[in-house]
């Protein structure tokens, strides 16, 4: 085959990159259940633990990440205490895999078990279903490693208590007039009153718990007043209630985005909390992966940065969507928690806009005059200019058991999209 046959049987890479992108905007998750891992999570069983990030083993595990799947063999019922659930992690009987390669997205360690509530969600556009645990606010809590009685018994009442409430507020409630609830418009009107949808969602936050609270009212005859005011009070006063959600609603925009012929937008981003991991449209289910950086930001009283993990977690899924860092400049009270002053937060997404293919049609910024935030990581124009997607985060302390422990900024490593576009090239020159 002559050059000019050659290229013109490749694909074009900026109208497939417009496509990905056409893609991820036009995806309209909605929230529809609450339900067990287990019955809706294709392919998780007892004996699988699913993790943030790319791939890893037991013995690369962070600290962190390996305190997470502590917890969870304790709460299965696997293993009665730490020691036997480390010796049990170790033994080659429980299997771990991405979260990504199940449909499913967990913040920081991002462990799901079998017997966890999720939240179910689908994509209204393009078909298909993704799921995120119960969120269980700040702290010492197992998606940062801790495992302790506080932890677990946290996890029963989500589980036990919440997760049933919720799936009948869902399915039999007035939670929408009847309808399932829709995330992107949710999130969207989230903006707009000063979230950006990764580490900001108070004002998401109280519109789920809204938008739920007079079908939970409608569907606790069986329950009792106390468990009620429990649920309500749990959902009103966590910040971070609608982040697990709003997570399996970036993860449906993200996977809408995937599998493109020729397309160099990135449709995953996630760290285990030792590598930084990347998926790039057109390259299929290939990880591309290098060590995790260590966050910058501000830390609890009594912590510093020596006692930070690198960074961890599935939450980069908000992103890679276009919402969370890239929106800083909609949520500039971010800084407070992140640290830096509101022109950080308004240079952090005009910086995005730089690597990016397009602007969002349903999320938009006031302070830039309602201009739609930058979206599709666009690996070329990483590579070119020389500069990495922005991430804002929480930081786990690098040992298990003990927790959150701060949140900060982080970049993934550039090395990362040298090699994916370097796997590109290759694989586009043998088109």
């Amino acid at each position: 085959m002559n050059d000019d046959a050659t290229e013109a049987t490749r694909p074009n890479i900026d109208e497939a990159n417009r496509t990905a992108v056409g893609r991820m905007v036009a995806s309209r998750p909605r929230l529809v259940d609450v339900a067990t891992a287990g019955d809706v999570i294709p392919g998780l069983t007892k004996d699988l633990l699913l993790h943030a990030g790319p791939p890893i083993a037991w013995p690369r595990m962070s600290g962190p990440l390996r305190g997470a799947i502590i917890g969870a063999l304790i709460f299965e019922g696997l293993a009665q205490d730490a020691d036997e659930a480390a010796e049990l992690a170790a033994s080659g009987d429980i299997r771990f895999a991405p979260c990504h390669d199940h449909q499913t997205v967990g913040p920081m360690a991002g462990v799901v078990s079998s017997s966890m509530a999720v939240w179910v969600v689908e994509d209204d556009t393009h078909g298909g279903q993704t799921f995120s645990t119960l969120n269980e606010g700040y702290g010492k809590v197992l998606r940062y490693g801790a495992y302790d009685d506080e932890v677990l018994d946290r996890l029963r009442f989500l589980n036990g208590t919440m997760a049933p409430m919720l799936s009948s507020a869902l399915s039999k409630g007035d939670a929408g007039g009847g309808e399932a609830i829709d995330l992107r418009a949710l999130l969207a009107e989230a903006l707009h009153m000063g979230d950006e949808g990764h580490n900001r969602n108070k004002a998401g936050s109280i519109l789920l718990a809204t938008r739920l609270a007079p079908a939970l009212v409608r569907v606790a005859r069986d329950a009792t007043g106390d468990a009620l005011a429990r649920v309500l009070a749990f959902l009103g006063e966590n910040a971070l209630s609608v982040l697990n959600p709003v997570m399996a609603a970036a993860k449906a925009m993200a996977d809408a985005a995937h599998d493109v012929p020729g397309s160099t937008v990135v449709s995953t981003m996630a760290r285990n909390g030792t590598e930084f991991g990347i998926r790039v449209s057109g390259l299929g289910n290939r990880w591309f992966t290098a060590p995790c950086a260590t966050p910058q930001g501000l830390y609890f009283a009594g912590f510093s940065a020596d006692d930070a993990n690198p960074d961890i977690g599935d939450s980069t899924i908000t992103e890679t969507a276009g919402f969370g860092a890239f929106a800083m400049a909609a949520a500039p009270a971010i800084v407070r928690f992140v640290s830096g002053a509101p022109r950080d937060a308004i240079a952090a997404t005009l910086e995005m806009y730089e690597i990016t293919v397009g602007e969002h049609d349903h999320f938009t910024i006031p302070p830039l005059d309602f201009r739609g935030t930058p979206v599709g990581i666009d690996i070329r124009r990483v590579v070119e200019l020389g500069i990495t997607p922005r991430v804002n985060t929480g930081i786990a302390h690098k040992e298990a058991g003990i927790g959150q422990i701060g949140a900060g900024l982080v970049r993934p490593p550039m090395a990362l999209f040298e090699e994916a576009l370097e796997a590109f090239a290759e694989q586009h020159l043998r088109a």
